[in-house]
């Protein structure tokens, strides 16, 4: 063979390696996921007002400790473009917890006193709780909350007291509502960080927890029980707090559903780095499965068989790093989608849906982010049957697949090039209909779908997302792009 011949041969042998080719009719169901598996946190203190996390300085110097916190008034949950955005992912689940909802006192009285009382830190008032529930109900979401342990919700000797538990349940009812599921605090790991008595430990919450197991099933047997809503377990060097494990040993049998936070990192305002340069590595990408495969041992430690959820997750706690606004973050969200679907994981609940910069919507314009985008072609176009797409693997690419959620039968494939530069291919043995993201560049707050800029229309009306008609046969992916493809064709059995 002359040296030009083996330069083809070896040139062509690269390209097919490169290439990946996907039956549609073949995949096999190996799960599924609950209809509100995509859902979002909106935290208590953005629903009382208060001090949460700061916007960044416009320089990118060190941050201190003033750069930390900034107060802002309530959500406005009645805006009509926060209603209309949020009811375009939905089913969905409205978490409302948070760091500062373990210390929210709720006030079931009118007028609601000015300042909380001694023991807590805030104030919840009837219409402010009233908002949630009409914003929820508008959206077709159900409720998700955590409860007050603070030093006002205790007895003289230290044990929780269900009373202003008791006090939202009931006010819930009043208004023909319900919640759905509860934890009984946010991040019980964190408790002396997180509002708890001083001294807080595994020991306090297995006693304040089956407490609150017995109110539950006398006075709500209707909501889920959620917990313990951990972190930290799997960060590397370990966060100081109490361990999950010995939070499950006090505590007993009674949750119904197993809860966990992640987060890949902290953002710069709780000294953590902002490092863009590492987003699409597959270390940061598969810091998912490694926080999901230490809960899951848990979960089948002490409760075994019962759901998983990821109650509270984003790229970076505190608030988000500079680069979560932007479509470089998209990559980590849907790509974390597509891992936990694929594991089992029943629901995701990202933090947050319009607050800080991992908020999937501007807190101030409530115009959507790349992430928001992502979100909904995710729920137009993922439905809840996982299908087996492993096979599929090359390099760089990751690719995920599920049902349709409306047309029997199909199949839609994601595919996820994180290769900053160099391009990958897909081969469909049946035409499909592309859906491609990508930005001009990865760090901007402006994500085309197909080449053409998405933005809201007037009167808050989302765009119209549609596909390109695409050939069977190879598709090529191009670098630092996300592609949902959909076969209507497939006639895949597990999707009838």
């Amino acid at each position: 063979m002359t040296g030009l011949a083996l330069l083809v041969a070896a040139t062509s042998c690269a390209a097919r390696a490169s290439e990946l080719a996907i039956a549609p009719a073949d995949l096999k169901a190996i799960g599924t996921i609950d209809p509100r598996f995509q859902s979002y946190n909106i935290e208590m203190v953005e629903v009382t007002g208060g001090r949460f996390w700061k916007p960044y300085p416009r320089t990118t110097r060190a941050l201190d400790q003033h750069d930390r916190y900034s107060d802002r008034p309530p959500i406005d949950l009645a805006n009509d473009r926060l209603r209309r955005l949020a009811a375009a992912l939905s089913p969905a689940y409205l978490r409302v917890s948070g760091t500062w909802a373990n210390a929210t006192f709720f006030a079931d009285t009118e007028p609601a006193p000015a300042t909380p009382p001694l023991g807590f830190n805030t104030v919840l008032n009837r219409a402010q709780w009233r908002g949630v529930i009409d914003f929820a109900r508008a959206v077709d979401a159900e409720i998700v909350t955590s409860f007050a342990v603070s030093a006002g919700s205790r007895a003289a000797d230290g044990a929780w007291r269900p009373d202003q538990a008791q006090h939202l349940v009931d006010d819930t009812r009043s208004q023909g509502s319900r919640i759905a599921a509860a934890e009984l605090m946010n991040e019980p790991t964190l408790a002396a960080a997180n509002g708890a008595p001083p001294g807080y430990d595994a020991k306090a919450y297995g006693r304040d927890f089956r407490i609150f197991r017995e109110w539950m099933q006398r006075a709500a047997p209707e909501t889920l029980i959620v917990g313990p809503g951990s972190v930290g377990d799997s960060a590397a060097p370990s966060v100081p707090g109490i361990r999950t494990h010995d939070l499950l040993a006090a505590s007993g049998e009674g949750i119904d559903r197993f809860s966990y936070h992640h987060y890949n990192t902290v953002s710069p305002r709780c000294g953590g780095s902002d490092e863009p340069a590492q987003a699409l590595s597959e270390e940061w990408l598969a810091r998912t499965d490694a926080a999901l495969s230490v809960y899951r041992g848990l979960r089948d430690q002490f409760a075994p068989g019962k759901p998983i959820w990821l109650t509270e997750t984003a790229d970076a706690a505190c608030g988000g790093n500079r680069w979560d606004k932007t479509f470089l973050d998209t990559f980590r969200y849907l790509d974390q989608l597509g891992r936990l679907a694929k594991a089992g994981v029943q629901v995701v609940m990202h933090n947050t849906l319009a607050a800080s910069d991992y908020g999937l919507l501007d807190e101030g314009t409530f115009h959507p982010r790349p992430n928001y985008w992502g979100a909904l072609l995710w729920h137009q176009l993922m439905g809840t049957t996982v299908l087996d797409a492993s096979a599929a693997t090359a390099p760089g690419l990751h690719v995920y697949a599920h049902c349709h959620p409306s047309t029997p039968g199909a199949v839609t494939v994601l595919a996820i090039n994180i290769s900053r530069n160099a391009f990958r291919t897909i081969v469909l043995s049946l035409p499909s209909e592309r859906y491609t993201l990508r930005a001009a560049k990865l760090q901007s707050a402006i994500v085309q779908l197909n080449g053409s800029t998405l933005a809201l229309a007037d009167g808050n009306e989302l765009p119209r997302l549609s596909g390109h008609a695409t050939a069977a046969g190879p598709i090529r992916l191009a670098p630092a792009t996300i592609t949902f493809l959909t076969i209507p064709g497939a006639a895949n059995h597990a999707c009838r």
